[in-house]
């Protein structure tokens, strides 16, 4: 049981001046040292808590206008033994000491500083408790270290316009410390944290001393120039692909503190060249698939702007709305040339957190209109894809109760410049807005947690009406009583949210139990992310974890859960349970296996505007492992398989991987991974035969083969050279056509009813099926597209990034693409290799430079 009285450490820091303040060198031996004591007896918090650490750790603490300083003395007993692994940053590889602050002291939020022995930086910034670490931080700060006798040391320096803090004439911070003793795989504390705490920041000791800071109002300015040149495959005719393109490009990022706790970001015509791809995937269910943000100006405090309201992604801010693809396309049967994504002009973020327990955040941006270019036997023209377009978002939240409760709330809207008549398929205006909260209550053993959301959209009967009828809401379904398509509306107005209790620590046992909606009527999808609407879920979560190391075992955690789904119309859709457990063993190896029963499945969403239709009942397995990842070379795999009743349908992948570092600077690793999947009811399409709809479906039997590969090579830690590459191959062949007969019948046999052998007639020159239901028949009744695929894509990155000086870098980049479609009746090898060693790929090469002026 988490001790309530546990005892908080405190470091008494002192102040010195300025021209005594310590050179970074990784040495400690300046006399600025000698005005504080050293600091240690860090207690073993992994894998045996609680118990004296193999090596012990020390520290001290000085600051003066402008720096805190930390100097740290890690005793080692073998110093050539000290594990010097280097990574590009936020690798967190080999030895290393870490640094959490609290600056201020909400004991939810703080700061993160990780030095490793080989020079290599690591910044985090910490939210929800610890539960959130975010690494897209990347403040400013020095580092040096050293490796001698008695094991290593290293200083660092943090420029307090870095962290965020009041202004009250005796500050009082949160402070925890950190060793990773990597031989063991053991992490020692400065301050205990018991294995059963309900959190990491709130059970922080404590940082005085700090008297009388100056408030240091950060001003950063970044600008920004790029010199690209593209090649890629000429297409006769074309006069937009020639071959080549060339153009040189520049832009501002600024950082202004408004307060010393409130920042304003501001970017001018955004550059993300240097961004690694996104991994490759295709959907089949037809639903958008959702993608991490990796662009900087949007990461860096996205924790505040963070509104999951749900389960899974939905979320009120969805930042990769910003700059999408455009969304409109020319009608013609001339050549086109698309914008790439559309223009941020620029943009705006004011965040922070302030003393007193308000979080704030305020974001503005403006996207260009867009226009497609045409060239037509008639000459060329313009014609536009995209429109001017305003997004904001604004948050804030209150902590209270002594940190252990709070409130918040969040608005997004979003207003297009449109024209009447023009782009009338997009909404016009959007907005969302919501509140959250959280309380905790005995020593936070136990809480409460809740949101409720609300959306309203509003356009022309058109835009409205394409709502109602996408995938997201489907009004159109026949035999839903709720809901409707009305053509004539221009609004749209909905709800959604979710509550939350349970208790989050004390002993081995914790429960959650939850329950949440989404209206029929929400839509977020304007600039946040929603998947799926019309849906109240429940869900209750029952886990177990060991406290202490026994047997073979550093530790283990199983879960149980319970899932049920219904519809705004009553139906219960679905029933699940999962059983889980985690193995960390004493070798430092890990492994998990699941087992998860589904008796009950009908889904809204499959037959697209269709009838409700249901599944078999479903049994799915999995089990992994990862061996040491302390070794030099270290490897994982995966199985995952899936069974329907009735053998309706099937899954089955192959996930594995090695990772291998054969000397400190050199990482390699590789990661393929293979699926198939199987299904006697994949929808293909729905079409008219006199007064009946038909929706067709088929016997899929798709593979998919993947690799991710990626290099990382430290020249020095500010100087790396990272590549990552994805080939990507999916094919689906299918077979047994049918129309759904009875969408919810019991027997898997009846639900559909496969065309006879004569009733089909593949065209080969139309590349269609057609389809005479009645036999002997001259004339079709209809036809549908054969839906075989083998989409290949490649993507890559290579980037040399030179952190010439803090915060100032230089990124020379190589990217390279391909999208094909292979031919379906060939393997996957042979697809792979016609697509994307017998293509000629689409290179980018771009150097781009910044230089961080901190004033």
């Amino acid at each position: 049981m988490p001790d309530s009285n546990l005892a908080r450490r405190v470091y008494t820091t002192h102040a010195v001046a300025e021209h005594e303040a310590p050179e970074i060198d990784g040495f400690i031996t300046e006399k600025a040292w000698d005005a504080v004591e050293w600091t240690s007896d860090y207690i073993e918090n992994q894998p045996d808590e609680n118990t004296p650490p193999s090596e012990q750790t020390k520290f001290k603490v000085i600051y003066d206008k402008k720096y805190i300083y930390f100097a740290f003395r890690c005793y080692d007993q073998d110093p050539q033994g000290i594990v010097k692994r280097m990574s590009r940053r936020d690798g967190f590889e080999g030895d290393f000491v870490e640094i959490n602050i609290d600056s201020y002291n909400d004991k939810r939020t703080g700061f993160s500083f990780t030095a490793s022995v080989s020079g290599v930086k690591g910044d985090e910034f910490i939210s929800d408790n610890g539960n959130n670490w975010d690494s897209s931080w990347n403040p400013i700060w020095y580092l040096k270290t050293n490796i001698d006798a008695e094991g290593w040391t290293a200083e660092i320096k943090i420029p307090f316009s870095q962290l965020k803090f009041g202004n009250t004439p005796e500050q009082v911070w949160g402070l925890q410390s950190t060793r990773r003793y990597f031989r063991a795989e053991e992490r020692s504390v400065w301050q205990r944290v018991p294995q059963d705490a309900p959190g990491w920041v709130s059970e922080f000791g404590e940082l005085r001393g700090l008297i009388n800071l100056e408030s240091q109002k950060q001003l950063e300015i970044q600008p920004f120039l790029v010199s690209q040149y593209e090649t890629y495959p000429e297409e006769k005719g074309n006069p937009f692909r020639d071959g080549n393109d060339a153009k040189l490009n520049g832009g501002l990022d600024a950082k202004i503190g408004i307060t010393n706790d409130l920042n304003l970001d501001l970017t001018i015509n955004p550059d993300f060249g240097q961004v690694e791809a996104d991994p490759a995937a295709i959907a089949l269910d037809g639903f958008q698939i959702f993608f991490e943000e990796r662009r900087p100006f949007f990461v860096e405090n996205k924790n505040i702007f963070n509104f999951r309201f749900a389960d899974g992604s939905d979320n009120l801010f969805y930042s990769r709305r910003i700059g999408r693809n455009a969304q409109g396309y020319p009608s013609t049967n001339g050549w086109v040339k698309m914008p790439q994504n559309t223009t941020i002009l620029g943009a705006a973020k004011f965040s922070g957190k302030t003393k007193s327990g308000w979080s704030l955040g305020l974001l503005e941006s403006v996207t260009n209109r867009e226009y497609a270019e045409i060239s037509e036997p008639g000459g060329r023209r313009s014609e536009i894809v995209e429109p001017l377009t305003n997004y904001s978002v604004g948050r804030i939240q209150k902590d209270f109760n002594n940190r252990n409760s709070y409130i918040g709330a969040m608005l997004t809207t979003t207003h297009r410049n449109l024209s009447d008549g023009e782009l009338d398929f997009l909404r016009k205006a959007a907005y969302s807005g919501g509140i959250d909260f959280k309380h905790n209550w005995k020593n936070r053993k136990y809480y409460f947690a809740g949101n409720m959301v609300a959306s309203h959209v509003v356009g022309s009967k058109e835009s409205i009406t394409r709502t109602q009828r996408s995938l997201t809401h489907l009004f159109q379904r026949a035999d839903a009583g709720h809901v409707e398509v009305d053509e004539d509306r221009t609004s749209l107005t909905g709800t959604g949210g979710r509550f939350e209790i349970g208790k989050s620590s004390d002993g081995h046992w914790r429960y959650t139990g939850i329950l949440m909606w989404r209206s029929p009527e929400l839509e977020l999808n304007d600039v946040g992310f929603l998947r799926q609407a019309d849906e109240v879920r429940q869900f209750a979560v029952l886990t177990h974890q060991t406290l202490k190391p026994f047997g073979s075992f550093r530790k283990i955690f199983t879960r149980f859960e319970q899932f049920s789904s219904y519809d705004f119309d009553g139906n219960f859709n679905r029933l699940q349970y999962t059983l889980s457990a985690n193995f960390n063993f004493k070798n430092n190896w890990n492994s998990y296996a699941q087992m998860v029963y589904k008796p009950r499945i009908y889904t809204n969403t499959i037959l697209q505007g269709g009838p409700r239709f249901r599944y078999s009942a479903e049994n799915f397995q999995s089990i992994n492992f990862n061996s040491d990842y302390r070794k030099k070379f270290n490897y994982y795999a995966g199985i995952y398989y899936s069974q329907g009743k009735d053998d309706s349908f099937s899954y089955l992948e192959y996930d594995w991987g090695f990772n291998y570092q054969p000397i400190d600077a050199l990482t390699v690793s590789f990661s393929p991974n293979y699926s198939i999947n199987k299904s006697k009811t994949q929808y293909v399409d729905q079409l008219d035969s006199g007064a009946n709809t038909r929706y067709v479906m088929g016997h899929l039997e798709q593979h998919t083969l993947s690799a991710s590969v990626r290099l990382n090579y430290n020249i020095n830690p500010n100087l790396t050279i990272q590549y990552y590459g994805q080939p990507f191959i999916s094919r689906g062949r299918y077979k047994n056509f049918g129309y759904v007969v009875q969408p919810t019948a019991s027997d898997f046999n009846d639900r559909v009813l496969e065309y006879k052998p004569s009733q089909m007639v593949y065209d080969q020159v139309n590349n269609q099926y057609n389809v005479y239901e009645t036999d002997g028949s001259p004339n079709k009744d209809y036809s549908f597209s054969n839906p075989d695929f083998s989409v290949v894509q490649f993507r890559s990155n290579l980037v040399l990034r030179w952190e010439y000086i803090p915060g100032s870098e230089i990124f020379l980049v190589w990217s390279q693409g391909i999208n094909g479609l292979a031919n379906t009746r060939d393997n996957l090898w042979r697809g792979l290799d016609t697509q994307i060693l017998g293509q000629q790929p689409e290179n980018i090469f771009l150097i781009k430079a910044t230089y961080r002026f901190l004033l």
